[in-house]
């Protein structure tokens, strides 16, 4: 089937979601291999551990082909403070019911290598006024003395207060936290080369939430990436930066006026680890809740408290620290600070660094030029009841930012009648939430030509 024929649904009723999610779950299951890897890369004059898992089945075989005649590959990210284990319901999935081969990825400093169930011990703020921060190369903790601890309330009413830890100039957490953004685009690149290989495979991109700007980014950096299958996923960082900005025709949710409580234009420093706490689930309850309650959800306060801190006492396992901001807003200055930062330590001179701030200031947009690989495909899909991804915001704004590139990608926006933003999410009929239906609709698009040239 010619990707001019392939015929991909607007939108699923949650009906239909749960029709397809129960055909999924009925297939029979593919014994499938999950494997840890661990590689250590050079970038920026230091060396960066990069954690990820492998998923494929037992027997390699069985990996499919899709419309143009190469083997699946899947390469996931996770989104806000998450880690690897994050997508391991949709890593399984994909690869046990699809046969699928599946990397999935940790952004670095995030993977937990001191322990084999790679589970962070403790809460992400200590009684001792420390914090939890990341571990960017096996046996290099960062020290107490190499931070400041900060309390911001700046964005108070979306986010409640908070905790950051600021590196001390000079320090290696200060030149480690200006230079990871080129040690995630060389690690990535890397995990794919040796578990997605170009003679091989075709890969095709999900990022979930925070995780969509670096996918976006690396769709053109990656030679044999053929798609994007964006799932609840952000945008380029430029793009995402235009949604946060746009209150538009967006109006009433569920008879509330839906607010933009950031900043019309952020100004994270690069410097600045956000310490997660249990107000940022808070910040997706209190809307999926209205969404799937309506107002009547705010009479049962107290019990969404218990769920959140019950959720909290699993979540804070992950990473749960955060440093993309300068990335997924396009904080341009941020961005030229970090570059100039790491060119110093570097000794780099002029050119160089006029170079290496390009490199930086490239990530949150797509590249353009005669020289410029083309954007591949992006099939976004959102839920029901997410928080961050309205259908409106996709036409009024990410739609047409897409189709002002030039070249311009094809784009195509699936909206699922159920699930929130963590799509994997259980709710009533969908034990995995949307999860089944959406890794459906990628193998019919992948299959059916939607992402061909």
């Amino acid at each position: 089937m010619s990707a001019s024929t392939i015929d991909l649904p607007a939108a699923v009723s949650r009906e239909q979601t749960i029709r397809d999610s129960e055909t999924v779950l009925a297939r029979p299951d593919i014994p499938v291999r999950v494997e840890e890897d661990i590689i250590r890369i050079e970038a920026l004059g230091l060396e960066w551990d990069i954690g990820m898992a492998v998923y494929q089945p037992a027997d390699e075989s069985r990996i499919p082909a899709g419309a143009d005649g190469r083997k699946v590959g899947i390469f996931l990210l996770h989104g806000g403070s998450g880690d690897y284990k994050t997508m391991d319901r949709v890593a399984m999935l994909a690869a046990g019911k699809f046969g699928f081969k599946v990397v999935s990825a940790t952004f670095p400093g995030r993977f937990y290598f001191p322990a084999a169930s790679r589970d962070w011990p403790d809460d992400t703020i200590h009684a001792d006024g420390s914090v939890r921060t990341p571990i960017w190369k096996q046996g290099e903790p960062i020290g107490r003395d190499e931070y400041e601890v900060a309390r911001d309330v700046s964005m108070r009413p979306r986010y409640g207060t908070r905790t950051v830890a600021r590196a001390k100039p000079g320090t290696n957490f200060y030149h480690r936290m200006a230079a990871w953004p080129v040690a995630f685009e060389e690690g990535m690149k890397e995990a794919m080369r040796r578990h997605l290989p170009e003679a091989t495979f075709s890969i095709y991109g999900e990022g979930h939430s925070t995780g969509g700007p670096f996918v976006s980014m690396l769709s053109q950096r990656v030679p044999n990436f053929a798609g994007v299958v964006a799932t609840e996923h952000t945008p380029f960082g430029h793009v995402g930066a235009m949604r946060d900005n746009w209150s538009g025709s967006l109006g009433k949710v569920s008879g509330f006026e839906r607010v933009s409580t950031d900043d019309a234009v952020r100004s994270d420093p690069f410097n600045e680890l956000y310490i997660r706490t249990w107000r940022d689930l808070a910040r997706y309850a209190g809307p999926e809740a209205l969404g799937q309650q309506g107002p009547a959800a705010l009479m049962q306060l107290p019990l969404l408290m218990e769920e959140i801190l019950d959720t909290w006492d699993r979540a804070r396992a992950r990473p749960q620290f955060k440093a993309e901001y300068v990335i997924t807003h396009d904080i341009a200055g941020s961005l030229t600070e970090a570059a100039r930062v790491s060119a110093k330590r570097l000794g780099m001179n002029a050119d160089e660094t006029a170079a290496l701030v390009a490199r930086y200031r490239g990530y949150p947009r797509e590249l353009s030029g005669t020289d410029a690989p083309p954007l591949p495909p992006f099939l976004f899909a959102i839920t029901k009841d997410s928080r961050d991804h309205s259908p409106e915001v996709y036409k009024e704004v990410i739609l047409p930012a897409f189709a002002a590139m030039r070249p311009a990608p094809r784009t195509h926006l699936t909206h699922f009648g159920a699930g929130v933003h963590s799509f994997w999410k259980a709710e009533d009929g969908l034990p995995q939430g949307i999860a089944p239906a959406a890794i459906k609709l990628w193998h019919d698009a992948i299959t059916g030509g939607y992402f061909a040239a």
